[in-house]
């Protein structure tokens, strides 16, 4: 990560910047080295807002020139879709010996790493959860920052946790580790210590001062508790680990003092001399000191008998635990936290006097105010500048009988936590809850089910007593479900809901044990006679491929799930529409059938009747009837030619109806025809006009197309397109052939039929401009006897236009 930084030179960007190319950097494939990446999950990665990193992280990593950027905009031209590159990393591919030409496990390691401090969490559609990293849930000003700080001081870490502190000259105000993580940060030393005191906020880093058996201050250690407990170890290891290294000879950095009867070779002179050494209020750490101080033992008996020692500080002192002459008379003040040597920079839990004088115990809330970390038994370690007070835990478990039930095992746990990591802590209970319930048979039976999985990961562990950090343990691995195949009820193996061992997973295992013998021999059979690594690693080579094609296949049948499942959805949305839509039309349908006639009265007819809708169609055609006529009979300049055709044709149609219904009475019983009702006489009247209507209507119709046809226009028209046919080509050769005749036949006829309608069309339009609404007929219904003749509404259809 530094190298990048530094080949990058990235010095001078913005914190968000330079995390964003690390984040860029851990998610780079080894194939193409493009990663692709949305700008709202970008800006999770590094703790900033969508908006944030659109308009002010990305531009950064164009201007920096280290990452190419292409981006899909979106709908108001923000950065929705990015496609970036880092461009060191995309050079140093196949360059050997070049610190940034990573290989893919490579890579691999780095993105776990990056993904285990700041991972933003994510929630599956399975409904399971994966946890945020350390630093995950840190959002908002200063949060790029911390993440950036606290991923360099984990690169920086040994596997103790500790961090190996920058040497030389610091701000004696500020401290040691302060300046360390300034250095990292490129930053002052006053923003260095901010980001460190947040860092100690969210127990990510510690600052742990020893003490010495004499009580004096000795160095300030800068530690990060995870990396200790990713290799099984806590911060009370490197605590004993220093004090035993407090006893050798050995010199260890700058700070170096000299141990018993060897001569400091510094060049400096005693701290106990004969002159007052000047104020110096404003020391830190004991390794800034103009004259540097032995390291003493810490807590254990001294092997060595202290009448040897041969002038070190703190020799003669007698029982009564005066100070030695010539001390600092600064070393007389209270420890406050704000002045003396002691308070320029948080001290241990159990800070109090300096030398020889008797320790005093620390209130509660001093202690509760600074923060301390377990470093063994009895022991208590304070962690160095945490200002704020954290709210203390409850000490009792929840309330709530299943979390209660489910959290039994964990109860020494939760007692360590404070206020807002148990709050953290019951919710993602509640949530693993819910899951269970959601899995098991029996849900009552969650509670218990998750007493077991925590009562197994502390089996696991080794008991509660070997986990650093409760808060982290519970969280990313006590409550955590860890399938080992694709069934939701799996967890390490074991069925959830019955408690055996899971059937999928030894399906899963044969199955892979299965393809490796096959491999196995196909491999005998294709590759004869390799050595036992060769073959070791083609065997290897195709079981890779192998389940890189599973892995395939398997995306690919989850994309055909989720597109079945969208398509069973879209469906099931537009089935229901539909009958939202049927239920609709129905609804209106009943209502538009409930209103009464216009014309009659009669109920429920939709606003019109059958009877008085025959009546208005038969008065409609009988109309047309007389329109047809016209058309080629009369003149149709002169009004009165046309009125009388149309009378006369109106005269025949009504007599051919009343001769229609005569017959129909002769036919019919009087008998039924009484029974039936009235109503029942009309409506067969009016149907029974209507057909005879539409039928003489239809032969006035052929009857105008016929005369029109012998006109001399169509006739015109009919020699023309005969000639036409005649004259093409294919019809040269042979004009009087049967197939010329035939086709030149044809188009006549064609012509001439198209001539005659459009004639007609013509002179009924011509004969409708020219109609007179107020002339109304007779209604044909007052010469059918035994009915009543109606008013038709004055809006209804006189003619209808061919």
């Amino acid at each position: 990560m530094r190298t990048l930084l530094d080949v990058a030179g990235l010095e001078g960007a913005s914190d968000a910047v330079r995390l964003a190319v690390l984040v860029l950097a851990s998610r780079t494939p080894a194939e193409d080295c493009v990663v692709k990446v949305r700008t709202s999950e970008l800006g999770r990665w590094i703790g900033l807002s969508a908006s944030y990193t659109a308009s002010a992280v990305v531009p950064g990593l164009r201007r920096s020139g280290v990452v190419s950027v292409e981006t899909e905009e979106g709908e108001y031209g923000e950065d929705i879709g990015l496609k970036c590159r880092v461009l060191p990393l995309w050079a140093a591919q196949g360059v050997v010996g070049h610190p940034l030409a990573l290989v893919k496990k490579e890579l691999a390691t780095l993105q776990r790493l990056v993904e285990a401090v700041m991972a933003p969490g994510w929630s599956h559609r399975d409904g399971s959860v994966t946890p945020a990293g350390l630093i995950g849930t840190r959002t908002g000003r200063g949060a790029a920052t911390d993440r950036l700080a606290l991923l360099l001081l984990v690169l920086e870490a040994r596997e103790t946790g500790r961090v190996w502190q920058c040497g030389g000259t610091v701000d004696t105000r500020r401290g040691r580790a302060a300046a360390t993580v300034a250095r990292l940060l490129g930053r002052t030393a006053a923003a260095g210590e901010r980001v460190l005191e947040r860092l100690e906020a969210q127990e990510l880093v510690l600052r742990v001062r020893l003490k010495t058996s004499s009580g004096m201050p000795n160095r300030t250690r800068l530690m990060v508790p995870a990396v200790a407990a990713a290799h099984g170890r806590t911060a009370a290891d490197d605590v004993q680990e220093d004090r035993a290294e407090g006893l050798g000879p050995d010199f260890s950095g700058p700070d170096v003092t000299a141990g018993p009867s060897e001569v400091l070779e510094t060049g400096t002179e005693p701290q106990v001399s004969d002159v007052l050494v000047a104020d110096e209020a404003g020391v830190a750490d004991p390794d800034v000191a103009a004259a540097l101080h032995t390291d003493h033992p810490h807590l254990v008996t001294p092997v060595v008998d202290l009448s040897l020692a041969g002038g070190f500080s703190g020799e003669g002192r007698g029982a009564d635990g005066r100070r030695p002459g010539r001390a600092c008379v600064r070393e007389d003040q209270a420890v406050d936290g704000e002045t003396g040597v002691a308070g320029a920079g948080s001290s241990v839990a159990r800070v109090g006097p300096l030398r020889g004088e008797k320790p005093k115990e620390a209130p509660v809330d001093e202690q509760e105010q600074t923060g301390t970390v377990a470093a063994g038994a009895g022991a208590r370690l304070t962690v160095v500048g945490a200002r704020k007070t954290q709210q203390q835990g409850r000490s009792e478990l929840p309330a709530d009988l299943d979390l209660r039930v489910a959290l039994t095992p964990v109860a020494w746990l939760w007692k360590g936590l404070n206020r807002w990591q148990q709050d953290r802590v019951m919710e993602a209970a509640k949530l693993e809850l819910a899951q269970l319930r959601n899995v098991l048979e029996w849900p009552a039976q969650a509670p218990s089910v998750m007493a077991a999985r925590l009562t197994s990961r502390l089996e696991e562990t080794g008991g509660e007593a070997l986990i650093a950090r409760p808060f982290g343990w519970i969280t990313h691995r006590g409550l955590v479900r860890r399938p080992s195949c694709s069934d939701v009820r799996c967890d390490d193996g074991v069925r959830l809901d019955t408690g055996v061992d899971c059937d999928n997973c030894v399906n899963v295992l044969h199955v892979r044990r299965a393809w490796r013998v096959r491999v196995a021999i196909e491999v005998d059979q294709e590759l004869p006679g390799l050595e036992t690594d060769a073959r070791y690693r083609e065997i290897e080579a195709r079981m890779r491929r192998h389940a890189e094609a599973e892995a395939a296949d398997f995306v690919a049948r989850q994309a055909e799930a989720r597109e079945r499942e969208a398509q069973r959805a879209a469906r099931a949305e537009a089935e229901a529409r539909a009958a939202v839509e049927r239920e609709r039309a129905a609804a209106e349908a009943a209502a538009r059938q409930a209103v009464a006639c216009g014309e009659c009265g009669r109920a429920r007819s939709a606003g019109l009747c059958e009877t008085c809708d025959h009546r208005r169609q038969t008065e409609a055609l009988i109309g047309e009837a007389g329109l047809l006529a016209a058309a080629w009979s009369a003149d149709l300049t002169d009004p009165s030619s046309v009125a009388a055709v149309t009378a006369e044709v109106r005269a025949s149609i009504q007599d051919a109806i009343a001769a229609e219904w005569a017959e129909f009475q002769q036919i019919s019983d009087p008998a039924v025809l009484e029974a039936a009702g009235s109503e029942a006489v009309e409506d067969a009247a009016a149907h029974n006009a209507f057909l005879t209507a539409e039928s003489a209507a239809a032969e006035y119709r052929q009857q105008a197309l016929a005369m029109l046809g012998r006109s001399e226009e169509a006739q015109a028209e009919a020699r023309k397109a005969y000639a036409t046919e005649l004259a093409k080509p294919w019809h040269q050769a042979l004009p009087d052939s049967d197939d010329a005749l035939r086709a030149a036949t044809e188009a006549a006829a064609k012509a001439q039929t198209g001539t005659a309608e459009h004639l007609l069309a013509v002179r009924l339009e011509q004969l409708h401009a020219q109609a007179r609404p107020e002339l109304r007929p007779t209604p044909w219904s007052q010469r059918l006897p035994g009915l009543a003749a109606r008013p038709l509404h004055d809006d209804a259809p006189r003619a209808v236009i061919a």
